[in-house]
C-alpha cells in the first residue's frame, strides 16, 4: 500500500512515477522497499491516467456515500420497531403478574 502512496505523492508533485522515484520516496519515509511490488506498480500505472482514475474514485465514493447513509436510516427504523415490540412484550408479561 505504501508503494501506491509513494506513486500518488510523486504524481501530485509533478514528478514521473518510475521505479527510482518510488524507491526514493519509500527510502525517505524509512520503509522497506519491495522491489517486486515497486516494479509491478510502476508497470501497471504505465498506461493509466492517474488524474482520471482519481476523479473516477471520487465520483464512485460520492455515489456510495448516500446509499450507505440510507441503509443506516433503515436499520435505525428497524431497531425502533424492535424496541417497541420488546416494550409490548414486557408490558404483557407484567400484566400477567397482576391479573
Amino acid at each position: 500500500m505504501q508503494e501506491v502512496y509513494a506513486a500518488l505523492l510523486l504524481h501530485s508533485a509533478g514528478k514521473p512515477v518510475d521505479e527510482g522515484g518510488v524507491k526514493k520516496v519509500l527510502d525517505a519515509a524509512g520503509t522497506q522497499t519491495d522491489e517486486a511490488r515497486v516494479k509491478a506498480l510502476v508497470s501497471s500505472l504505465k498506461d493509466v491516467n492517474i488524474d482520471e482514475a482519481i476523479k473516477q474514485s471520487v465520483i464512485t465514493a460520492a455515489a456510495a456515500a448516500p446509499a450507505a447513509s440510507g441503509g443506516a436510516e433503515v436499520k435505525k427504523e428497524e431497531k425502533k420497531e424492535d424496541d417497541g415490540k420488546k416494550a409490548e412484550e414486557a408490558a404483557s408479561g407484567l400484566a400477567g403478574l397482576f391479573g
